[in-house]
């Protein structure tokens, strides 16, 4: 009984045991799961909108797509640049884009295309070394880590990459530039690469820079965009879009005036990187790279298309929707007459073929035309001739204003104005068949010595005598016959400062990027330096210059800044003008400090020249109500790479305006280089002569054309400076 009770006691405390840790594991049980049910509570309730929120989240990202730039028209409206759409393969960086993903896409873009010629040969050169190198750690990733110790992995993310980037093998790169393929992989993933996120980056268009013939190598075929379309969805990134290209409606007529725009691949210009930067523009943007196109810029610059790409959290596009449209830039209207410019070219090239055939050192000529109350350029034209290598003439207008000579006896009324406000007296005659004579040096005498001139005889038979004696006026130097001219740097700075009046040897505010101002050296001595001067020899001056010099005394006496753009619109739908954005209001720089009636006596000089017995330029403008001045100037021709050294040669000008009475038309003609005593020193007198009779043909055409509305605006111009 006694065992057997002992036992039934142990088992009794063994099942109190074993229900209390029962109890234990169903009240820890219960603790759990009350803490679930809390933190299920917390997640659902509290917390609830929040992680909802997370578990949803999208990121709006922007992509920008191009639109065309402003177009520009002549000065009656006719479309000189314009914009053709042409189809374009861009690449697209998403969020979700790896590195990886765009060497893949590369390759398999790089079967269907030609990489562009130029950039291969670029991307080859030494100078381009970094493109391939990053190519080569983008390609090589296991590899590129080892480039770096342990103690480069304690730097930062740049750092790390800047030693990569130095670190890659010679021997890699070497192989990559001899291996076309990897070359072609190089030049895409700079491109893939080259934006931000959402930026499209034109790969390859139809749309060639303008200084390059369109080529399978250089412009987007129809064949590659068939290739490219069939394929599309194995190249993630890749899209065909429409993109534009500049159309210059007349050919090379202006070409060099007009300038040209960067390609995608060049985008914009990397001496004005932190201009473009702070407007917004992005990297490969295509931007005026020149001229006009470089110079007005800020307007014909697009508003771009946008379009909204929103993704979730891994990165995927959801959904896309366009929020700007975009629109072109803004439209110029230029000064220039398309047609008048056009002829003008042609004359030009016609007439320095003739010069060329007898001078061996003449390669260029120019004419400008310019409105003499308004500022307004007609024509600037130039052409050149490669007498060295092509043999061909080209396109050469904008040396019109980049480039200056020495004009000769064209500057004679700036130099007879200039000693009336010195206190030469209207009607001074001097003795033009007695040479000057100073002391120690040879006479000074004129070309053709002509007697007893007044002021504006010695302007019709070109006197250098009275010149000269008007210089000495200037330097207020009395002549004395075998005597000393002790003329000094402060009488030539006087003169010289008095031909800024007229715009010699200044800037004259024309809207043109790269204006030359001419030379105008400081020599230790003077002496009959000055008098040279005083005929249009020494300093030198741009073909603009003179133009504007001459439309200070056909508009009376205001020198007036040139312009070749009028005013800026906004763009519409059709090939005309939109609503006014900016005027461009003629600007008067300064006036001359002479009379009307000292400006009168210089206009009767002017006309004696065309219209006089003894005009050295009575030959021409027959019928034509035409006043100027010839020049010719002795000067020399140098070539340092061909071993050319000082050849003698001349410059021959003409400056004139039509008609004589309120001048419609101002203009300069320079032909440098000329061989002397030879039928090309007319040269500049048959341009002239030619230029003029093709302004008044293209006037008559005009007449009671309604659609050229700016034509009887222009004739009531005139009056509105005096």
């Amino acid at each position: 009984m006694t065992e057997q009770a002992a036992n039934s006691s142990e088992n009794r405390k063994l099942k109190r045991s074993r229900h209390f840790r029962i109890n234990i594991f169903f009240f820890g049980v219960f603790l759990i799961f009350t803490l679930l049910i809390i933190r299920l509570g917390v997640i659902q309730i509290v917390k609830g909108e929040e992680y909802t929120k997370e578990v949803s989240r999208t990121e709006a990202n922007i992509s920008s797509y191009p639109a065309p730039r402003g177009k520009m028209y002549d000065r009656y409206g006719r479309v000189v640049v314009d914009n053709v759409s042409v189809p374009a393969i861009t690449y697209t960086v998403e969020k979700s884009t790896k590195t990886a993903d765009k060497l893949k896409t590369a390759k398999k873009l790089a079967e269907f295309i030609e990489v562009e010629e130029k950039d291969l040969q670029y991307t080859a050169e030494q100078k381009s070394e970094r493109d391939i190198r990053d190519y080569w750690l983008a390609a090589n990733e296991e590899e590129a880590k080892t480039l770096l110790t342990k103690k480069d992995l304690e730097k930062s993310g740049n750092e790390q990459y800047k030693l990569q980037v130095e670190r890659v093998p010679s021997n890699e790169v070497d192989e990559i530039r001899r291996n076309p393929e990897e070359l072609e992989m190089a030049v895409l993933f700079k491109r893939f690469s080259a934006g931000y996120q959402y930026e499209p980056q034109v790969i390859k268009s139809q749309a060639p820079p303008k200084d390059e013939a369109p080529s399978a190598k250089n412009m987007l075929t129809n064949d590659e965009m068939a290739r490219v379309s069939e394929n599309i969805e194995s190249m993630p990134g890749i899209n065909i879009i429409t993109d534009w290209n500049r159309n210059y409606v007349y050919g090379d007529t202006l070409g060099s005036i007009l300038g040209g725009v960067t390609s995608s691949s060049q985008g914009i210009l990397q001496e004005r990187k932190a201009y473009y930067q702070a407007r917004g523009y992005a990297r490969n943007d295509r931007v005026g790279k020149s001229r006009l196109e470089y110079q007005y810029e800020e307007y014909l610059n697009p508003r771009k298309a946008k379009v909204e790409y929103v993704t979730d959290k891994n990165g995927n596009t959801i959904s896309e929707k366009v929020v700007d449209p975009g629109r072109r830039g803004l439209d110029l209207q230029l000064t220039f007459d398309a047609e008048l410019q056009k002829e003008a070219e042609k004359i030009i090239e016609e007439e320095l073929k003739k010069v060329v055939a007898v001078s061996p050192y003449a390669d260029r000529a120019f004419a400008v035309m310019m409105d003499p109350y308004q500022g307004d350029i007609i024509a600037m034209a130039g052409k050149g001739y490669d007498r060295y290598n092509s043999k061909k003439y080209y396109d050469f207008s904008y040396g019109a204003y980049t480039t200056q000579y020495e004009m000769g006896s064209a500057v004679k009324g700036a130099t007879i104005l200039a000693g009336y406000q010195e206190g030469l007296q209207p009607g001074t005659s001097f003795n033009d068949s007695v040479p000057i004579l100073l002391k120690g040096a040879k006479p000074k005498k004129s070309l053709h010595p002509s007697g007893w001139v007044d002021d504006r005889e010695a302007l019709e038979v070109s006197s250098n005598v009275y010149m000269f004696r008007t210089a000495m006026e200037i330097a207020d130097i009395p002549y004395v016959p075998n005597g000393k001219f002790p003329a000094g740097p402060a009488a030539l700075q006087k003169f010289r400062n008095l031909n800024d009046q007229f715009g010699l040897g200044v800037p004259t505010g024309i809207d043109l990027p790269g204006e030359a101002h001419g030379q105008r050296s400081h020599p230790d001595t003077v002496g009959g330096l000055l008098l040279d001067v005083a005929i249009g020899q020494y300093d030198t001056y741009t073909p603009l210059q003179m133009a504007q010099y001459i439309s200070v005394i056909a508009n009376g006496g205001y020198r007036i800044e040139p312009r070749v753009v009028k005013s800026i619109h906004e763009p519409v739908n059709e090939n005309k003008l939109g609503p006014l954005v900016v005027e461009k209001e003629p600007e008067i720089l300064n006036a001359i400090n002479n009379t009307p009636n000292e400006i009168e006596r210089i206009k009767a000089g002017m006309k004696l020249v065309t219209k006089g017995s003894r005009g050295t330029a009575r030959a021409y403008f027959k019928g034509l109500d035409v006043a100027g001045k010839t020049g010719t100037t002795q000067s020399f021709y140098t070539n340092i790479q061909l071993g050319i050294k000082a050849k003698p040669v001349s410059n021959v000008t003409f400056v004139g305006y039509y008609p004589t009475d309120h001048p419609k038309v101002a203009f300069s003609v320079t032909v440098p280089g000329v061989r002397e005593k030879s039928s090309a020193t007319t040269a500049s007198r048959v341009i002239a002569d030619r230029l003029m009779k093709a302004y008044t043909e293209l006037e008559k055409k005009y007449k009671g054309q309604e659609n050229i509305s700016q034509v009887k605006m222009e004739e009531s111009k005139e009056s509105e400076l005096k």
